[in-house]
């Protein structure tokens, strides 16, 4: 297999990079991936990763969330269980960035088009990108949502969405240079974007450690700190607004990661550390596990 080795920080592209800690995936292959740390923008990656196009079998899981409906486990019955509540979030969240209670959004990693469709309910005119075969056709059988192959994105049609949203997506993404450098070109004049990223510096993060569920090795490419991601976004000419909380992840977070850490069910101690990190969050956003960066383009790139 080939695998991409990365001799400078690939969110920044300082040489101020070492390794940092190690990594099971406990999803797929029980391998072990080292992530790496850059001094420069405090950014984290995943070192020695599969190519985009061998990656794929790390995916290939049942119970991987972002593809799947299962409520199978705990879990991730706990997971469906709130997603109503979340729902309900990211429609204030859009609402709010764009100025509007209805308007054009494109969807990025649309997975099996829940919020495609909550939102195309409350008359939102949506586009949904999702590079997963599997992940669209369960979005047009649950949803009538036709969403469409990711490679699509470069052949959109230019200033034409009032939101953009990658709703934990970003840390996926093989091509991120490439990505944020087109994503402001898609936005109408005001345009917002929405980025969700899980945050490495957050309370649960720290306890867990090389255990911490949110690093899911090899999937996730990138780890982002709050200054990790605004040094990324400036690049390209795109500014940090504002920042939201995305508190129940510490809970679905930290319970996933006892599991791992101890081999067990881990109920207890996964609950009151998602509990603690959830109040942390609620104090400060950078605290949280999971953080919504709520974006707006405002200045050529920097980048040629």
């Amino acid at each position: 297999m080939s695998l991409i080795y990365y001799n400078s920080c690939p969110l920044c592209g300082a040489a101020k990079i070492h390794p940092s800690l190690k990594a099971q995936d406990f999803t797929v292959s029980n391998e072990v991936f080292e992530i790496w740390h850059c001094d420069a923008c405090t950014g984290r990656f995943t070192q020695n990763i599969p190519t985009s196009g061998q990656i794929g079998r790390y995916y290939a899981a049942a119970e991987y969330i972002s593809h799947t409906e299962t409520k199978q486990g705990l879990i991730n019955r706990l997971y469906h269980s709130v997603r109503k509540i979340t729902m309900r979030s990211k429609q204030n969240w859009v609402k709010s960035a764009a100025g509007l209670k209805q308007g054009k959004l494109l969807d990025i990693g649309a997975g099996t088009g829940a919020f495609l469709h909550y939102m195309q309910q409350i008359g939102w005119d949506v586009t949904g990108l999702e590079p997963d075969a599997g992940a669209r056709a369960k979005a047009k059988e649950l949803y009538q949502v036709e969403a469409l192959p990711v490679d699509n994105l470069f052949s959109l049609e230019t200033s034409q969405y009032d939101v953009i949203t990658m709703w934990h997506v970003l840390e996926h993404v093989h091509e991120i240079h490439a990505y944020l450098q087109h994503l402001p070109m898609l936005l109408k004049q005001g345009g917002a974007l929405l980025i969700a990223v899980p945050n490495y510096t957050s309370m649960d993060a720290q306890h867990y450690g090389p255990f911490w569920a949110a690093y899911d090795v090899p999937r996730h490419l990138y780890h982002f700190s709050p200054a990790a991601m605004e040094t990324l976004l400036k690049q390209y000419g795109i500014q940090i607004v504002r920042k939201h909380p995305m508190v129940f992840d510490a809970f679905y977070v930290s319970l996933l990661s006892e599991k791992y850490k101890t081999g067990r069910s881990g109920l207890i101690g996964g609950f009151f550390t998602g509990l603690r990190s959830y109040r942390k969050g609620l104090k400060k956003v950078d605290r949280c596990s999971s953080i919504v960066y709520e974006c707006k383009v405002v200045a050529t790139p920097e980048k040629d």
